[in-house]
């Protein structure tokens, strides 16, 4: 039986998600040129569905810091295209090579690879004008397109793709995979909570208490990822399961197993719900979302 507080919280999630879809719809509506082909692959991946979890944070964030749902609906957006590109260039054959992504056929399968790779490039730029468009205060936006661009280059994204690409076929010891997963997981939802803290005029201390959040609920979410690739079904995750075994790949599952997993998992949770407590008005939400993160099947 589900209970009531997680009908209440479901209901504040698909809120945030519907806000999202609606602005992100509005977006890259070009049809009448040349390129519209490539606009058209760009939508393909960032209209493709998902939990939104990132860009619900970054608005949860907001709001527990004290500012409206709205003021973060930019940053939101910015992190939901700046997590498409990611996605489109994790598919490649170059990188990880998966054919489908939600179900469906993966961008370079649908539209073709060079097309694939310009629209991860342009969705990666739209992410900045996204930001760059918000009607917060000028000092607010600068600091937001701070954060993002730290995330998205060699500190971030990028530079945790490259540990995990040319990590392939060699045995990663724990604190190795840790080191990848905050670049390459953790640190999206990072800029994701910062944003939102920053939407919202919140202090440092608020900042720094909602990274650390989003360091533990990152791990634990790629944890649980290595969890899944060893037990999910490929319709359970609608993309390919043992990929990280046919790309012999370090995994916490692979080092610890998956017993073991779901501990690191559970206490990393908890880390990011005891990181917060006392620093924002109201943490229900962000308590919840944590514990579904943890526990989602696909």
């Amino acid at each position: 039986m589900i209970s009531n507080k997680g009908t209440n919280m479901q209901s504040e999630m698909d809120l945030c998600r519907d806000m999202i879809e609606i602005r992100l719809n509005e977006l890259l509506t070009e049809t009448n040129s040349r390129y519209a082909t490539l606009i058209e692959s760009m939508r393909y991946s960032l209209l493709s569905g998902g939990k939104r979890a990132r860009a619900v944070l970054c608005m949860k964030f907001c709001e527990a810091t004290g500012g409206e749902l709205e003021d973060a609906l930019d940053a939101a957006c910015a992190i939901e295209m700046l997590h498409a590109y990611t996605l489109i260039h994790d598919d490649l054959p170059s990188m990880d090579g998966d054919d489908t992504r939600r179900g469906k056929p993966s961008n370079h399968i649908a539209y073709g690879e060079f097309t694939a790779i310009l629209a991860g490039d342009a969705l990666q730029a739209a992410a900045f004008e996204s930001l760059s468009k918000s009607d917060l205060p000028t000092d607010s936006i600068v600091k937001m397109v701070q954060v993002l661009a730290q995330i998205a280059g060699p500190h971030g994204v990028c530079g945790g793709q490259y540990l995990d690409l040319s990590g392939e076929g060699t045995q990663h010891t724990i604190d190795e995979l840790k080191e990848l997963y905050s670049l390459k997981t953790s640190a999206l939802i990072s800029a994701a909570t910062r944003l939102g803290v920053i939407a919202g005029g919140g202090t440092q201390e608020q900042v720094d208490a909602s990274d650390a959040y989003a360091q533990a609920i990152g791990l634990a979410f790629q944890v649980r990822d290595d969890i899944l690739d060893c037990t999910a079904t490929a319709e359970e995750l609608g993309k390919p399961i043992g990929s990280d075994v046919d790309n012999e790949k370090s995994t916490f599952a692979s080092l610890l197993g998956v017993e073991a997993s779901e501990q690191i998992v559970n206490r990393e949770t908890e880390t990011a719900i005891n990181a917060i407590k006392d620093k924002f008005e109201n943490i229900e939400f962000l308590i919840w979302i944590a514990n579904a993160l943890a526990e989602r099947k696909n």
